[in-house]
């Protein structure tokens, strides 16, 4: 990995590596913060060398790169290119309601995911409230928004800030979530239909090794498979 020291090294960095957890613990595997150069600092609100403000302008400035939930129930990016891959490993063919009926997913992950197939797109509060969510509800609420997106059945896809009933936006901007059909469109199904899971794995696996040969095997297995 080359030294980042600005937004445009890691833009570049990210899409020769495909996908990086998003903060500084590589968890035994890799992440592209360990090729931070010293202006690098987080927390400074500066957009061109916070690593936090990043989140927000790849939403705000490009459309092949995903950021959510994505590694280790933690923050991560995947490029448009690899997303078909994880894709693949992590749903597959599998559809929500048959997961739900099997048990392999909570009521509430099925309620916030049947409120975006109606309406496509939802910032959070939002979510909440057309979910019929409860502040008693928080905890579970963060847990399922956190397992649909490590499951891929919904991605951040923007964010949006509250409107005052006259129309006008106010307080802090709220992360606004869609189905995962609706982030990169159907090419990636498309593609991520055409590999196996063991072809998917390897693919990914090899692309890891490549960056840390001595990444822990288990850590690699938990990185791609969620």
């Amino acid at each position: 990995m080359r030294e980042i020291n600005h937004f445009n090294d890691f833009i570049k960095e990210l899409r020769t590596v495909g996908f990086t957890i998003g903060g500084e613990n590589g968890e035994g595997v890799f992440t592209l913060s360990d090729a931070f150069g010293e202006s690098i600092a987080w927390h400074t609100e500066d957009p061109e060398t916070d690593p936090w403000e990043w989140r927000i302008r790849v939403l705000d400035e490009y459309t092949d790169i995903a950021y959510g939930k994505l590694f280790f129930r933690k923050s991560g990016y995947i490029t448009k290119e690899w997303y078909p891959y994880f894709l693949a490993v992590r749903r597959g063919k599998k559809e929500l309601q048959e997961e739900y009926e099997e048990g392999n997913v909570t009521i509430m992950a099925k309620r916030i995911y049947d409120v975006l197939s109606e309406e496509k797109e939802l910032p959070v509060h939002l979510l909440k409230q057309y979910g019929g969510f409860s502040g008693e509800d928080k905890s579970g609420f963060d847990k399922a928004l956190t397992q649909l997106q490590m499951d891929f059945y919904i991605s951040i896809c923007g964010r949006a800030r509250k409107r005052s009933r006259s129309g006008e936006e106010y307080g802090w901007s709220s992360t606004v979530f869609c189905l995962t059909e609706n982030l990169f469109g159907e090419e990636v199904f498309r593609k991520a239909g055409k590999l196996s899971y063991e072809q998917a794995f390897k693919r990914i696996e090899k692309q890891i090794y490549l960056q840390n040969p001595q990444a822990r095997s288990a850590k690699v297995n938990k990185f791609i498979t969620g």
